[in-house]
């Protein structure tokens, strides 16, 4: 029968650490869960309007608007 000790490694102290500040609360988890998806949905629009602005520079109305704005 293996013996348990007190000393475990880095990974398990930072594992035991993100299970009990994260994961031991029900409602501490889809906290986190939710905080974590919508802050993932900003960074993937951000993203990814940057580089359809980069694909398409010149293409787009805000590029070319001041040649067909009018001032009346």
């Amino acid at each position: 029968m293996p013996v348990k000790s007190n000393n475990g490694t880095l990974a398990n102290k930072f594992a035991r650490a993100g299970y009990n500040t994260i994961v031991k609360r029900n409602s501490i988890f889809l906290t986190t869960i939710f905080v974590s998806a919508f802050a993932a949905e900003m960074v993937f629009d951000s993203v990814s309007d940057r580089i359809w602005d980069n694909i398409n520079k010149g293409r787009q109305w805000k590029d070319i608007s001041a040649k067909y704005a009018t001032d009346e």
